[in-house]
């Protein structure tokens, strides 16, 4: 049977601005793609990321010049083949997902042999600002279960210590966003320890992190950007003793779901993480997001207007979103 193909650019505003090392985000720009078939509509989306070398309009050409074959019955399986990791994928995967489970009329979870979603601890994120903003900005969530510390070069164990001061008790992630040079790690430790750090997330360049192997970090350090697919990992031993799991970095849930199996299996530490984008591009990551250590799941809670049927926060925890919106 002949499905339809819809793909269309969308920008959903955000309520304030996202700052990290390597800019600031004032809206989520994301690719929505539709396949029909019949009375199923499937849907997807993706964030082009432009330090990928991702734009808009490129990962629009690139599902465009798959459209013959998604019209006339393309599956996941030919898809991984026929396309690289990344969002353009990532975009068409989710709608496959969607779309089969419609048809089969057995949820994505279902399928995976797992049990209805429950609400999930999410780390809440504190984007780089003065230490004064930051510890006003911590404050407002203070008894999040986890948050995540956006960081640079610029004095970090100031700004550490600033949400450490407004949340006692929270678990903590530090993000650099690549932003460190080696001597910066190394001075940082003992504060990392000190303030009760959990997480180090790519605190390095990842095509700088040579100088990682054999680094007795104080605390486990996450490759987000040194880590896309289940063929980076034995790259990553002796450098890194966690990874971020991202739908748009792996290319889809099919394969985000093969790097899980392949990190547990080497004994490393799990994160499921996000673009800033809607509660759409959320929904397929929590099926991964159940089997994690880490979750960071907070980019929809950064949009003014989400899908009135999205995920939501509520007591500190992530609720997953109506079933309707994929998956269900």
């Amino acid at each position: 049977m002949l499905r339809g193909l819809s793909v269309q650019a969308r920008s959903f505003p955000l309520h304030s601005p996202f700052r990290i090392s390597r800019g600031v985000k004032t809206a989520a720009d994301v690719v929505t793609v539709e396949l029909v078939q019949g009375d199923c509509i499937g849907r997807g989306e993706s964030v082009p990321y432009a330090r990928y070398g991702e734009s808009v309009s490129a990962v629009i050409d690139a599902i465009e010049s798959l459209r013959d074959d998604l019209v006339a019955g393309m599956g996941r399986d030919e898809l991984q083949a026929r396309l690289g990791p990344g969002a353009a994928r990532n975009a068409l995967d989710a709608a496959l997902w969607d779309l089969e489970s419609r048809l089969m009329q057995v949820s994505v979870s279902n399928r995976l042999a797992r049990p209805p979603h429950r609400p999930l601890v999410t780390a809440l994120t504190v984007v780089i600002d003065t230490p004064q903003a930051m510890e006003r900005a911590a404050t407002n969530i203070a008894d999040a279960g986890l948050i995540k510390i956006k960081v640079d070069a610029d004095d970090p164990v100031a700004r550490i210590e600033a949400v450490r001061r407004a949340a006692p008790a929270a678990r903590l992630i530090v993000d650099p966003n690549e932003s460190w040079t080696i001597d910066i790690l190394r001075e940082t430790q003992d504060a990392l320890v000190r303030l009760n750090v959990d997480l180090l997330e790519q605190p390095l360049p990842a095509d700088a992190d040579e100088v990682l192997y054999g680094f007795a970090s104080s605390v486990p350090i996450c490759a987000d950007e040194a880590c896309h697919t289940a063929a980076d990992l034995w790259s990553l031993t002796n450098r890194y003793q966690a990874i971020n799991i991202k739908l748009d970095k792996t290319g889809g849930l099919t394969e985000a779901w093969r790097l899980l199996r392949a990190a547990k299996a080497e004994g490393f530490i799990v994160m499921v993480g996000c673009m800033v984008c809607s509660s759409l591009g959320i929904a397929p990551a929590l099926e991964v997001a159940r089997e994690a250590d880490f979750i960071d799941l907070d980019g929809p809670l950064w949009l003014a207007n989400d899908y009135p049927d999205g995920i939501r926060l509520q007591a500190g925890r992530l609720m997953p979103p109506s079933p309707g919106l994929w998956g269900g």
